[in-house]
């Protein structure tokens, strides 16, 4: 039986993309929303899940944050994925024919320079994936698609031009996810901890949590809040930091996080993408 690992999305989405080439091996599983493709690996129904996490643009990726920790999975690797959108048509059609084009609200903003150049008019499609579809059924050569390369190639579309989006440093960062984790791994450049808390309801609190990662030397390459419970009063952390709870340094660092917190959990310990270079 081939190994699956589930993604949020249509085939073709640039999550799918990010299967392939996290997992070209394992056979790429999609599903309806973020809670299906977490619930299809804890069914034992996929091996792993690639979550999108946030993106160099428009930061992080709703409702991730708040998921992964209830998710009861674990962070194994992290992959950045440089968004390439591509102008896609029917066979035959060509750039000079094409008046409209269709995908997600957010890709459509990313090409605004070129689809004003060019007298192409938006259309917001269900997403990036499903607008690819959705043109190759409607089999008009006057209406695009923005979208990966690869969805062209399943569903059958010519791309008309490559990497049109206004900025050429748009990158998505995703998680893989997985049943168990897989602390014993050492990376090439450094280890990412990930990790959730919440701070004691004392004066200064999280001035007082951090101050053990700045003593030890420990780098947070990130940390943010948000609410949980639909209560303004309860607030949760998320945090990365380099390197691995063994470390001596993070682990003095962790121990006195602790003391400050009512709660403290591991998400994931994983080696750093080579693009954090």
């Amino acid at each position: 039986m081939t190994s699956q690992i589930a993604f949020q999305g249509e085939l073709g989405a640039y999550s799918h993309q990010a299967c392939y080439q996290a997992r070209p091996d394992m056979e790429a599983l999609p599903c309806r929303t973020f809670e299906d493709a977490i619930e299809r690996v804890r069914r034992g129904q996929a091996q792993l899940a690639m979550l999108p996490v946030e993106n160099s643009t428009y930061g992080r990726v709703a409702d991730i944050h708040s998921l992964m920790p209830q998710s009861g999975l674990h962070i194994i690797e992290e992959i950045f994925l440089r968004i390439q959108i591509n102008l896609l048509a029917v066979p035959g059609s060509t750039l000079k024919q094409i008046k409209k084009a269709m995908s997600h609200t957010v890709l459509l903003g990313q090409c605004r320079s070129f689809l004003t150049r060019n007298g192409i008019h938006r259309i917001t499609g269900p997403d990036t994936a499903g607008s690819a579809r959705q043109i190759s059924e409607f089999a008009d050569p006057t209406i695009g698609a923005l979208a990966s390369e690869l969805a062209a190639e399943i569903y059958g579309l010519n791309v008309l031009a490559k990497n049109i989006e206004d900025h050429g440093n748009n990158t998505t960062r995703f998680l893989v996810m997985a049943r168990e984790p897989n602390t014993a791994r050492r990376g090439n450049n450094h280890m990412i901890t990930t990790f959730v808390f919440k701070v004691r309801n004392i004066p200064a609190a999280l001035y007082k949590a951090m101050g053990g990662f700045a003593t030890n030397g420990v780098n947070m390459t990130k940390l943010e809040s948000y609410m949980v419970g639909g209560t303004f009063s309860a607030t949760q952390f998320y945090a990365d930091i380099e390197g691995h709870p063994e470390d001596p340094a993070v682990h003095r660092a962790l121990e006195e996080l602790k003391y400050f917190t009512t709660t403290l959990k591991i998400l994931g310990v994983y080696p750093a993408h080579d693009m954090r270079k």
